[in-house]
């Protein structure tokens, strides 16, 4: 008995992880407000910048010329972020209307739709990068 009480509980880990997740979103979300984003639309920015593929149809995207696109599958998009298929829909709906990003459908399959950065959106994720990656390092340091 002394043992269980002397380590810390499963739970009391637990809620400390979704403690300093939550301090870590609202902070991030702080830095990123006056550049018009928040935590969850930089986190799908990121994921496009840093998934470089050749898009099929790289011809119809118009932001950008040939060769390796930043670019993903909604789906493969969902795997990685903590948000319902309905919520990152909306929320990459947003990014599009703000030019962010621009969507196309699969030709291989009509369901998939293409996600990708415009111009603008790798600016703007250039820009803010560091922002984030500092709110990181701050937040999650340990000692």
């Amino acid at each position: 008995m002394a043992a269980e009480t002397a380590a810390p509980r499963l739970e009391d880990q637990w809620r400390d992880i979704l403690s300093v997740h939550a301090r870590t979103m609202c902070e991030i979300d702080r830095e990123l407000h006056p550049h018009g984003l928040g935590a969850s639309d930089f986190e799908v920015l990121d994921i496009l910048a840093s998934t470089t593929t050749t898009h099929p149809d790289s011809d119809s995207l118009t932001s950008r010329g040939s060769g390796p696109v930043e670019q993903c599958r909604v789906q493969n998009i969902a795997d990685r972020v903590h948000l319902s298929q309905s919520a990152l829909s909306r929320l990459i709906g947003r990014l599009e209307k703000e030019g962010l990003v621009e969507r196309s459908v699969c030709q291989e399959d009509r369901r998939g739709v293409w996600v990708a950065l415009t111009g603008k959106g790798r600016d703007l994720h250039a820009e803010v990068r560091p922002l984030q990656r500092a709110v990181l390092a701050r937040m999650l340091a340990t000692g």
